[in-house]
């Protein structure tokens, strides 16, 4: 068991600098199209030093099969679907069958018996599914992510024939022409090959914070551990480590006609950016007093804070954002939407949403509102706040004062 003292170094490989470019190139396929440059700002993260505990364990394919059955292994919801194909999927297996190595898997322990999978899915749900006998047809693999995220795939999601298939190994022929001796096989078809099956083992490492108390440094483990071929957004980890009543009931909130009309998209980001400003709203209306360091840093506190939180108290704060939200219901659909392009900012809305609850919720005449909202993000006081980092606090204070204030003004 390693002890290891983890500060704030990059382990990705390409790590020759620092720096960070403040607003993403719109070429970028990690990009929104839909979101204007200031609310894609980027930011460093100051953390300080966490001790992390290491321990490797060679678990057997019988027991890594069971973990996720039971539901003690799952494959967090920011991860992407299943996404091998037969062939490559048979290479594990006759890997493990005659004896090579297989790169090792990485978890985060949430608790006793309670392991989220960092990296290492494709294989681990590879391993399930063959010891299933069924293998995930390609064109429905997005059905099965709420299931996997919850960390069990039930006898009946299985037998779905629109949905699953049968998983016989598909391998190529020797060399010689001979056909390889598992190719065609299935699981309960291996026979004596199967007891070697059962008992062959991939190296697991478990990672867990043990100082400080808490688990602050969850986000940086999954953010930088992961090492899949796009770079998560931070809504997606949190969407996996903070899951709660809250984040249930935004994720709903999401699909709301209402809100989908004032981001101008009629379906939800991907990677979950425009869920992350009903968050960061409610995080600046509630606790914008506590706010010092990095918006990251802050959102993520909050949304640990709110795995507490009772169904009321979630009910509560997601009423505020519907309340908000519905104001604008007759208003023009670019209410929210500034700068080239007339992109939705998410920096605008979170302003004045926070704005707004910490002036007391007032009811407004839409159209009042709609013509301060204009006139902030119109004015030069607004866009100073997005010269030198969008994302600083002392920005940050100054929009949301912006808005507090222009709501103020209004009679009601």
């Amino acid at each position: 068991m390693a002890n290891a003292g983890v500060s704030d170094t990059n382990l990705n490989d390409d790590d020759s600098s620092n720096a960070v470019d403040l607003y993403r190139d719109p070429s970028d396929p990690e990009a929104a199209q839909w979101l204007d440059e200031a609310s894609q700002e980027d930011e460093d993260i100051e953390i300080g030093e966490f001790d992390i505990v290491s321990s490797p364990n060679d678990w057997n394919f019988t027991t890594i099969v069971n973990f996720i059955d039971s539901g003690a292994m799952k494959i967090p919801a920011f991860q992407r679907n299943y996404v091998w194909d037969r062939k490559r999927a048979s290479k594990l297996i006759e890997s493990l069958l005659i004896g090579l190595p297989v790169p090792q898997v990485f978890l985060y322990e949430e608790g006793r018996n309670d392991f989220l999978v960092i990296d290492g899915q494709q294989r681990l749900m590879t391993l399930y599914f063959f010891a299933k006998g069924r293998f995930p047809k390609p064109k429905t693999r997005g059905e099965l992510r709420p299931s996997l995220g919850s960390g069990q795939l039930s006898e009946d999601l299985l037998e779905n024939n629109e949905l699953f298939e049968p998983f016989k190994l598909a391998l190529p022929k020797k060399l010689n022409g001979e056909a390889n001796k598992f190719h065609g096989l299935t699981y309960k078809g291996l026979r004596d090959d199967k007891i070697s099956l059962d008992l062959r083992t991939i190296r697991n490492i478990v990672v867990k914070q043990t100082s400080p108390a808490g688990n602050a440094a969850v986000f940086e483990i999954f953010s930088r551990l992961n090492t899949g071929g796009m770079n998560l957004s931070p809504q997606e980890i949190r969407g996996s480590l903070f899951h709660s009543k809250l984040f249930n009931q935004i994720l709903e909130l999401n699909l709301d006609p209402a809100w989908r009309r004032l981001v101008g998209q009629p379906s939800p980001d991907t990677r979950m950016r425009d869920t992350e400003f009903l968050f960061r709203g409610l995080a600046l209306a509630h606790r914008l007093d506590e706010f010092r360091g990095s918006m990251a840093s802050f959102v993520n506190t909050f949304c640990q804070s709110a795995t507490k939180f009772s169904d009321a108290k979630a009910g509560e704060l997601v009423g505020e954002l519907r309340s908000f939200i519905n104001t604008f219901a007759d208003s023009q659909t670019d209410l929210f939407q500034r700068g080239t392009g007339s992109k939705f900012s998410g920096v605008l809305f979170e302003s004045f949403f926070a704005g707004w609850v910490r002036e007391g919720s007032p009811t407004l005449d839409a159209g009042l509102i709609a013509d301060q909202i204009t006139v902030v993000k119109n004015g030069s006081d607004f866009s100073n706040t997005l010269q030198e980092g969008s994302t600083k606090p002392v920005n940050i204070r100054a929009r949301v004062t912006l808005a507090q204030t222009s709501i103020g003004t209004i009679e009601h």
